[in-house]
């Protein structure tokens, strides 16, 4: 049972590395705006918000199920 847990845990980590190698597309005209790398996109205005509410919901969900003593 655990040797089926970590090939399909292997399985599900190599898929995750296929479906991340994507080429970075950089295009040199300067008219275009918003593609390729160093231009901020609109959730990097949000990164410490975003930071922030999963820190809130690790700590609500970890209260909530050890006060159900699962």
């Amino acid at each position: 049972m655990k040797t089926i847990n970590k090939l399909v845990s292997a399985f599900f980590l190599f898929i995750a590395f296929m479906g991340n190698a994507q080429k970075t597309i950089v295009i040199d005209d300067p008219t275009v705006q918003g593609v390729g790398p160093g231009v901020p996109s609109p959730i990097d205005m949000y990164v410490y918000v975003l930071g922030a509410v999963a820190i809130l919901f690790i700590a609500f969900y970890t209260k909530k199920y050890k006060s159900q003593k699962i």
